[in-house]
């Protein structure tokens, strides 16, 4: 097999997993919103405190303390795009 080929079907499979991780970070956005509508953060409007702060405040740092971590992992685990830094270098 030639070397080129193998570099081809390597570059394929960075496609495919950057890919993955933009349906990732789609997915994890759309249930962030929803987790932020307002029916659901009423389900935990209820007259209970954890450690003396009220259910809603504790559901809505969770939720928003996950979406960060959540994106910050997957924002770590994406590739550079290639045609960034083709034209980074052409800069140069």
């Amino acid at each position: 097999m030639p070397k080129w080929w193998a570099q081809c079907g390597s570059f394929w499979a960075k496609m495919a997993d950057r890919r993955k991780l933009i349906g990732g970070m789609l997915l994890l956005t759309v249930l962030g919103g929803l987790l932020m509508l307002p029916p659901l953060v009423f389900v935990f409007n209820q007259p209970i405190a954890h450690l003396g702060i009220p259910q809603i405040v504790f559901y809505l740092f969770a939720v928003w303390l996950l979406l960060i971590v959540g994106t910050a992992l997957l924002t770590h685990a994406l590739p550079p795009d290639a045609t960034n830094a083709e034209s980074g270098e052409r800069d140069r």
